[in-house]
């Protein structure tokens, strides 16, 4: 399967709800996915927060910001590893446009397969 493939059949997966799928607040994962750039990684919503990923397997990038919150309110947090809030009090569109506003120049789609260190190990 295609990288292309993986990531969009994951999306989908969330989003309508299939079995089996991650589970994650709808309004979050739908304002998400309505930005390209966070349609083009790989979503992982996990206890109340939905972060993305530059690659679709174990161990992921854990290199991007990422959203906690509902519907009601949302926060933007800096990458795992960086101490910081980016932004609170967020509507899911705005927590969504922050991340992207966020998001290195060379992130591009999530490739397939896991998170290769700096010296090529995996983990």
């Amino acid at each position: 399967m295609t990288e292309e493939a993986v990531v969009e059949k994951t999306w989908h997966g969330i989003l309508e709800g299939h079995p089996g799928a991650r589970r994650g607040d709808p309004d979050v994962i739908a304002a998400a996915y309505a930005e390209p750039r966070l349609r083009a990684l790989f979503p992982f919503p996990s206890h109340g927060a939905l972060s993305f990923h530059r690659n679709t397997q174990y161990p992921w990038s854990n290199d991007l910001p990422y959203i906690v919150g509902d519907a009601e309110w949302c926060v933007v947090y800096a990458p795992r590893g960086v101490d910081g809030v980016l932004g609170e009090s967020l509507t899911p569109q705005q927590a969504a446009a922050l991340v992207v506003a966020h998001l290195p120049d060379d992130c591009g789609p999530a490739f397939e397969g896991p998170w290769l260190q700096t010296d090529g190990s995996i983990d």
